[in-house]
């Protein structure tokens, strides 16, 4: 690939273009706000001037309400050898372009599995992509060609190709995605009017629950109108969990011994459900989830804390899996949480208690 047009440059356009731009590919920028465009351009992403002929791959990265129509333009003006779209939906576009009497050998539905709570071009990262998934929604009708390009696409963004049949992809994101958000949001919801007191101890779960609900309303209103049965689906499942374990609940508050009983039995069983599908959550690099311990250091909130407590982690030979940080309220201080194998945290432990790092037990 030596030649790429990105329409759209929001947060996702503008981060392919980034990382196409930095591996020699000349990016040629379009977007329906011309300031966008000249924005991603002065990052270093592309040009915004109009390419000359026809390039590689057109990138169409636009709402998904947009995709089918600045697809099927682009197509007729016949602007590059192959198309996609990098929208969260895939069924839709590709019905919408099938009722348009559009041919889709040249086009090819993808979806990287990466993004940000912020929006817009100043948002976008060469590396967003990283060892993320991409998924590929190919038809029996796709060139052989524009599947290539697409994968060469992912390959230069440094992503993992995953191949999907378009309808599953929805289902699979309405899972994994859609309806978690939704359901962060309506956590996030209880805290707009609850008592200052309340709010003033979050913690890291309450951060952990609602941090994906700081993500643009408008951005997920495009995303869920693309995708509502699915996601309505899964929320009704939850609906009715959240009926069961509200009933459950009730019976816990009962003078009743009995019903104590039965209201624990649903409670538990909610939670238990719940550990069975946490453990199911892909651990790093998409490997099966490792289960790993925590120590807690206690640092203060100051500049080089945490590239001491690495460099000390290094110097024990103990390998970080994860690292988490648990602010304390109302001190400039906190816990970082470092996760390791098992058999790592005495070794961890013992190094960072003699070099003056004081431990939670």
């Amino acid at each position: 690939m030596r030649t790429a047009l990105v329409i759209g440059t929001g947060l996702i356009g503008t981060s392919a273009a980034l990382a196409l731009a930095s591996r020699g590919v000349t990016v040629h920028l379009a977007d329906h706000d011309p300031g966008q465009a000249r924005t991603a351009a002065a990052l270093g992403a592309g040009t915004d001037e109009a390419p000359e002929g026809r390039v590689d791959l057109c990138i169409v990265a636009v709402p998904p309400a947009h995709v089918a129509t600045t697809l099927a333009d682009v197509m007729r003006r016949d602007v590059a050898r192959g198309y996609l779209d990098v929208a969260s939906v895939k069924g839709g576009p590709r019905r919408e372009l099938e009722a348009l009497g559009i041919d889709l050998a040249p086009y090819i539905g993808t979806h990287p599995m990466s993004g940000r709570e912020r929006s817009g071009p100043l948002a976008g990262t060469a590396d967003l992509f990283e060892g993320r998934p991409w998924v590929l929604t190919p038809t029996r009708d796709t060139d052989t060609e524009v599947l290539n390009l697409a994968l060469e696409l992912v390959a230069l963004c440094r992503a993992v190709p995953v191949v999907m049949d378009a309808d599953a992809h929805d289902r699979a994101v309405a899972l994994v995605s859609h309806m978690p958000h939704l359901v962060s949001s309506m956590v996030a919801a209880r805290l707009e009017n609850a008592e200052e007191t309340a709010v003033r101890l979050c913690g890291q779960g309450i951060r952990d629950v609602t941090r994906i609900a700081a993500s643009d309303p408008r951005m997920w209103i495009d995303i869920l109108s693309a995708n509502p049965g699915p996601v309505a689906d899964l929320l009704s499942a939850v609906a009715t969990d959240l009926g069961e374990t509200v009933t459950a609940l009730r019976a816990l508050q009962s003078a009743d011994d009995a019903k104590r009983r039965e209201g624990a039995a649903g409670v538990e069983s909610v939670l238990r459900r719940g550990n069975a599908g946490q453990v199911r959550v892909p651990g790093k690099h998409g490997a099966a989830p490792t289960a790993y311990e925590v120590v807690a250091v206690l640092i203060n909130d100051q500049p080089g804390q945490l590239a001491r407590i690495f460099a000390d982690a290094e110097r024990a030979g103990v390998n970080i899996e994860d690292v988490r940080i648990e602010h304390a309220a109302g001190q400039q201080a906190g816990h970082v949480q470092l996760l390791v194998e098992p058999k790592a945290v005495p070794v961890l432990a013992a190094a960072l208690r003699e070099r003056g790092w004081a431990i939670r037990q």
